[in-house]
């Protein structure tokens, strides 16, 4: 069952202004006829709304992850970010995948593993703060270690310099992985390892801890040798017909 766009994971209820806001962003979808996919963005708005906490976007997804629909509603005709992620990192290794250790940031239920997987890649961990999300993506039987917890400013349980590359899929929104883990993500990749960020593009001005904020960050680290950008490029269609932006960075 989709959860009502109405109440959250607590059950509390939304704000009028943020219904507005979903049903607004819906409306393309609707004056196609397709309901499937006015229900699917409106479950996804769900996990993206206004002023949602971190731990109630993680119980969000858990319930639902449970429910059965999260695969059907974010299938890859509504929702590319998994593919572009492997496109990126394909780029970055062409050969001797099979060695290449990656961290699937926000791994969700595996479609990002399950894409590097099929394109060679056999070391491969994921990391979410749903435990729904991690049952579903440990049935994929593609991940090498998955861990229950948040990408944030807190140190994780990781030593310094572990992976070649860590990559986001779908992980940036209101609530989910805030500025400050660009930090934490570059600790963890190897020098010379690379930081794949792909993400809806409106989230730059639409997420308060994004807007003014992030890019920004992104640069500061540039400049204070963190990493070097390699890449920022949009992509159009990126979920529900919607731009996305990838960033990819290398580190220092």
């Amino acid at each position: 069952m989709y959860i009502n766009i109405c109440t959250n994971s607590n059950g509390k209820k939304y704000t009028c202004k943020e219904q507005v806001m979903a049903s607004e962003k819906a409306r393309h979808f609707a004056e196609k006829g397709n309901q499937k996919d006015v229900a699917a963005y409106t479950q996804n708005y769900g996990a993206h709304r206004e002023g949602i906490s971190m731990k109630e976007v993680a119980d969000y997804y858990t319930e639902w992850a449970n429910s059965n629909r999260y695969e059907v509603d974010l299938g890859p005709e509504r929702y590319r970010g998994p593919k572009i992620a492997t496109d990126c990192l394909c780029e970055l290794f062409p050969d001797n995948r099979e060695g290449v250790k990656i961290l699937d940031i926000a791994a969700g239920t595996g479609f990002l593993g399950e894409e590097l997987w099929k394109k060679g890649y056999r070391s491969i961990d994921g990391l979410d703060p749903a435990e729904g999300m991690i049952e579903a993506a440990r049935k994929k039987n593609v991940y090498t270690n998955l861990i229950c917890d948040f990408m944030s400013e807190k140190k994780l349980d990781f030593d310094e310099d572990t992976y070649d590359a860590a990559a986001i899929a779908g992980g940036m929104g209101e609530g989910h992985i805030p500025c400050g883990a660009l930090y934490e993500m570059i600790r963890i990749v190897k020098p010379g390892g690379y930081i794949v960020i792909v993400m809806r593009e409106e989230y730059l001005e639409h997420v308060s801890d994004y807007k003014n904020k992030l890019e920004p960050l992104m640069k500061e680290l540039e400049l204070s040798g963190h990493w070097i950008k390699l890449e920022r490029r949009i992509v159009p269609k990126y979920s529900f017909e919607n731009n996305g932006v990838v960033f990819i960075f290398k580190k220092c």
